[in-house]
């Protein structure tokens, strides 16, 4: 895969160059970040989690 080709991100849903494939869907380096320093007892927390089941829901639907 051509590590400059734009994916949309799972997340913010902006397409970006940059970040992970998990599966087969792309979250992007800035969503990435934000994930990784966000602690459990945050709001946001909870938006990523639900962000992130959409990976298993898709694979398995």
């Amino acid at each position: 895969m051509d590590q400059h080709a734009e994916s949309t991100c799972i997340i913010c849903g902006e397409p970006k160059s940059e970040g992970i494939h998990i599966v087969s869907e792309f979250i992007c380096d800035a969503c990435e970040a934000e994930m990784v320093h966000t602690d459990v007892q945050e709001e946001k927390y909870h938006f990523f989690i639900h962000r992130m089941k959409q990976i298993w829901v898709e694979k398995n639907a």
